[in-house]
């Protein structure tokens, strides 16, 4: 039985794509789906920091190209079982052919895209209460923006 599990974001670390590039066909895909979705994932998976792979619009979309990387490099049959944690779903997925390779990248792309950014400077959301004031009217709720 082979089983292929896809990893969440934070599984991804500097220069991780870099030997995966060096399979027949791997650095041709990665130029299609990067064309397809707007992002030089080649760039992003060989030569960018820490701090780069770690935003969410990247991060996602690099994860599950590494993941259709890794199952498509398997000298062996179709896995019997997929799963993935997090955004390691949607490569599960696309592994398991229930969505296509490049709309699974474009659909990360744009949810990666779409999440939520911390406030450029720090805001409070919240202010303390005292036992007279319940919390449900003493929160301050305030957008990211």
């Amino acid at each position: 039985m082979l089983v292929l599990v896809a990893p969440g974001q934070g599984a991804q670390t500097p220069g991780f794509l870099t030997p995966w590039l060096d399979l027949p066909g791997a650095a041709d895909r990665i130029a299609a789906w990067s064309d397809a979705i707007g992002l030089d994932l080649a760039h992003y998976g060989t030569q960018a920091d820490a701090d780069e792979i770690r935003d969410t619009a990247v991060a996602q979309p690099l994860l599950v190209a590494a993941g259709l990387l890794s199952a498509a490099a398997l000298d062996a049959p179709s896995p019997d079982v997929v799963a993935g944690h997090s955004v390691g779903e949607i490569t599960a997925a696309a592994i398991a052919g229930v969505i296509g390779d490049e709309a699974a990248l474009r659909f990360v792309r744009t949810r990666g895209s779409a999440w939520p950014r911390p406030p450029r400077s720090p805001r409070p959301v919240w202010r303390p209460c005292s036992a007279a004031t319940p919390p449900s009217r003493s929160r301050t709720w305030r957008s990211s923006a």
